[in-house]
């Protein structure tokens, strides 16, 4: 997939990107303007408010059509690489795919179970045991989720009890693993050596879900997504060739498509809420024409510019030193802002704006969900600023 940072003759503006000046065109070149259009289709054809319901019902919290249909559009494989039959999406063509889906509040688990576990196991898997599940993946007949949280992780530190024993299998609890339910295997963090807080001594393994030892107890999130907790007890796995640095690197695609998920949550429950204004009457007139109601929706435009200044400055800043920077920098920004704008859409529709009848109450959890996973903001600042590897 070609880059956003092209040489062409069309206007382009001169941007700081880590130590150097580039020459980028902000622009979407030919094959990212067909996959926005792709991703806005599948959500014109296939989603409103009745069915988005009906696909958070099922099981496993999202449509197996509706997945089987992304996969056919090849958005399942999109981002894996070439080599697994992907497109090796950009950063660019990423957050141009993720806030098309987020504007439509599109519930199947793509950058958990792929841009995630995926992108991670094609990433860490040696070469047999990749060439038995990539293709699957691309072509979304099974799934993969990372199993890395656990009840005593906190502030972004390194927290591993679950463990290696001598035989192999692994041993411990995996409280919040995102889009786990009905998977085929999981990617588990476990501990070989040192103590619960030291980064060292952290392997991958997968483990198959329907292994034995394996439990799944799924669960709720806020936004009506299914995570599940993950219990092992001498459970068998295979050991995987990568680290927690591979984890952590490969999350950063990963952060940029949920950051740019939520700029098109917030561009959703804006543009509801405008039409709302315009049209709703109170005192004979639109609320829209209430000054203090301009200035407060003023904010939240200003906002939504800035979260997509920060999205565009993380999108050019891909192959330099201060891509990982420049995505903490966006998430630190985008989660409270994203939460702060669906407090104020809500405020506006009265009762009716955290009911499940309108888009705004569905945008808001969801919103509230990625602004708190799989870190908090305050975490995304310190990494950041560099407090935090």
């Amino acid at each position: 997939m070609p880059s956003l940072l092209r040489s062409v003759a069309s206007p382009s503006t001169m941007v700081e990107v880590g130590s150097e000046e580039r020459d980028v065109n902000f622009d979407l070149n030919e094959d990212e303007e067909m996959l926005k259009a792709l991703a806005e289709r599948f959500v014109d054809d296939h989603y409103d408010l009745d069915r988005r319901r009906g696909y958070l019902a099922d099981p496993n919290g999202f449509s197996p059509a509706m997945w089987s249909l992304l996969a056919e559009l090849g958005l399942v494989a999109a981002p894996l690489s070439m080599e697994s039959g992907g497109l090796s999406l950009d950063a660019t063509a990423i957050a141009t795919v993720f806030e098309a889906l987020g504007r439509g509040l599109v519930v199947e688990p793509l950058t958990e179970n792929i841009l995630v576990a995926a992108r991670l196991l094609e990433r860490v898997a040696p070469a047999d045991l990749a060439e038995g599940w990539m293709e699957s993946l691309a072509m979304g007949t099974r799934r993969v989720a990372l199993a890395h949280a656990e009840h005593g992780a906190r502030g972004g530190l390194t927290f591993v009890e679950c463990a290696v024993r001598t035989d192999g299998s692994l041993c411990g609890v995996k409280s919040c693993v995102p889009a786990g339910a009905g998977v085929d295997a999981f990617i588990v963090t476990a501990r070989e050596s040192g103590s619960a807080t030291d980064e060292a001594g952290i392997a991958l393994f997968l483990v198959e879900a329907n292994a034995p030892g394996v439990a799944v107890n799924p669960w709720r999130m806020a936004d009506g997504s299914i995570a599940v907790t993950l219990t092992l007890d001498a459970a068998p796995a295979t050991r995987l060739v990568g680290s927690l640095a591979d984890v952590r690197e490969n999350d950063l695609l990963a952060s940029l498509a949920r950051s740019a998920e939520a700029i098109g949550i917030m561009q959703l429950l804006f543009d509801a809420t405008l039409d709302y204004l315009r049209t709703r009457r109170q005192f004979g007139v639109s609320l829209g024409s209430f000054q203090a109601i301009q200035h407060r929706m003023s904010a939240q435009y200003a906002a939504i510019e800035q979260a997509r200044a920060l999205l565009n400055l993380a999108m050019v800043s891909q192959g330099s030193d201060a891509f990982a920077s420049a995505v903490h920098g966006l998430r630190a920004f985008v989660a409270p802002a994203s939460v702060e704008l669906g407090h104020e859409m809500i405020q506006f529709h009265g009762g009716m704006g955290v009911t499940d009848e309108l888009f705004i109450g569905h945008g808001h959890k969801r919103l509230l969900v990625l602004s708190r996973w799989p870190e908090s903001p305050e975490v995304a600042l310190d990494r950041y600023a560099g407090v935090l590897a």
